[in-house]
């Protein structure tokens, strides 16, 4: 028995081995070029009221405190914390935390899938943000595994919503923050950078400029309230006139807006705006926007989403402001998933993903890899063929075409190295070690080799000495004392 014992160790041993993750070769197919395709429309005529003239005790009455959210972002991290984590991203200036709930199979944690972000309540007197993504978070959390679109945004992304960007704003019922600063306005402007020092921006600015830094994040909307449009980049021309003035990823920006309102209970039918969707700078100018600098920064594909025409609607009509914009919200967060070209790059010489770049030719603006795993996230309009490339310092160029139906493009890449053999240094990753192309460090993975060899010597060191034993107490025996016998 003891044998049999040892022998199946030996075996699980063995299979345990065998089954460590090994090196997969990847694909891909190198010049990236630019151009922008310019398109005018005509312009639509809209006034939002900078500050609301007076905001009463009964239109406050069945809106969540700041003290009441904190308690139901914290509560439903606990009620929901098998697919949810909570954590801060910084203070307001008054000192609240700016809350942030993750939803995700695996949250917290890192993986190669595209990540989103909802913000609300960026203009304190526009509310209605914090409420309709609470409802989103515990509509996701209550229909995971149950409902096939919460199931694929839960399991396929990582969703981030901070519910409240001006948590000192809304208690104070104005626009802007407890520095009467407008939120929307203290980003740096591509077009007039006054000062681009991140110290001299406000806290809840600075936070969501680290943030973005820190996630990689594909996508991003933030709710608005005073009209009902899904507003896409840019947001302001260099020469401040009222025009239509796209951004290099026209056409994927107004494809997002377009899934957005098309989801709509109602924002499709509009009559000011064509569709539904509208081009910032062509619509309402400003300079300083977060949608602007998420792009450009963050390789983060922003709208903004205007989902009331009115800033401040009365509590009783949260409800129905929810169940209107509860589609739109789940397909936009799922089209990062369903369409655009998603997929690794990795180096030829040594199989290790790295953090290289791709763009995508005619598209005068790029995306970077993440830096633990190589993978990417491109949104692209569907119905078009792309050449897509991928790049980074000390590798050639790659290059390839694709046909981009409704669904969703899966690519790889294999970089390699350019010059003499053995001039290329090594990349760093985010665990500034060797990783795998699963993203498990090597030198936790020779570790587990090593420790694996080491149980086997032992192992077999025992299993001989055991059977000496046997053996040695077995030879007195081999040859009995013949028994007498009885005639």
């Amino acid at each position: 028995m003891a044998i049999r014992r040892l022998s199946f160790l030996l075996l699980l041993l063995l299979r345990a081995f065998a089954s460590l993750p090994t090196q997969t070769a990847a694909r891909g197919g190198a010049d990236p070029s630019s151009g922008i395709d310019d398109e005018k429309h005509g312009s639509f005529l809209r006034n939002l009221l900078e500050d609301k003239p007076e905001i009463t005790e009964e239109m406050i009455h069945g809106y969540m405190t700041n003290s009441e959210l904190e308690i139901a972002v914290q509560d439903f991290g606990s009620r929901c914390a098998n697919v949810s984590r909570v954590y801060s991203i910084g203070k307001s200036v008054n000192g609240s935390p700016l809350w942030v709930i993750e939803l995700s199979d695996k949250p917290g944690q890192k993986e190669a899938e595209p990540a989103f972000k909802f913000i609300g309540n960026v203009h304190g007197d526009e509310p209605v943000g914090r409420e309709v993504l609470m409802q989103l978070a515990y509509w996701l959390c209550d229909n995971y595994l149950k409902d096939p679109l919460a199931t694929l945004i839960v399991e396929n992304t990582h969703l981030h919503i901070l519910p409240t960007m001006n948590p000192d704003g809304f208690a104070l019922r104005r626009r802007g923050n407890a520095n009467n600063i407008d939120l929307n306005r203290d980003f740096p402007d591509q077009f007039f950078p006054i000062n681009d020092e991140i110290n001299y921006r406000q806290p809840e600015t600075r936070a969501i400029m680290n943030w973005i830094k820190q996630e990689h994040f594909t996508a991003s909307a933030s709710l608005h309230g005073g009209a009902l449009v899904a507003n896409y980049p840019w947001d302001g021309s260099r020469d401040k006139r009222k025009e239509y003035y796209g951004c290099p990823d026209d056409k994927a920006f107004r494809y997002m807006a377009s899934v957005y309102s098309e989801s709509h209970y109602n924002m499709s039918l509009s009559k000011e705006f064509r569709g539904g969707i509208t081009n910032g700078a062509l619509w309402y100018p400003i300079y300083g926007g977060m949608q602007d600098w998420n792009y450009i920064h963050g390789g983060c594909f922003e709208l903004t989403l205007e989902i009331s025409d009115v800033k401040w609607p009365k509590a009783s009509e949260l409800l129905l402001i929810w169940k209107q914009n509860k589609m739109s919200m789940l397909n936009l967060v799922a089209s990062m998933v369903k369409t655009g070209v998603h997929g690794r790059i990795f180096a030829a010489d040594s199989g290790h993903p790295i953090p290289g770049s791709l763009m995508v030719k005619g598209i005068d603006s790029k995306i970077n890899a993440s830096r633990t795993f190589g993978d990417y996230h491109r949104m692209l309009a569907p119905g078009e063929s792309y050449e897509v490339v991928a790049s980074m310092a000390g590798f050639t160029p790659k290059r390839t075409r694709i046909m981009l139906e409704r669904e969703a493009v899966n690519l790889d890449f294999i970089l390699d190295p350019d010059g003499a053999v053995g001039q290329t240094k090594p990349v760093r990753t985010d665990c500034d070690c060797r990783c795998d192309d699963g993203g498990k460090p090597f030198l936790i993975r020779e570790a587990y080799i090593w420790l694996y060899l080491l149980v086997l010597f032992f192992l077999l060191a025992l299993y001989i000495l055991f059977r000496r034993r046997i053996a040695s107490r077995l030879a007195p025996h081999r040859h009995p004392p013949k028994r007498p016998v009885a005639v």
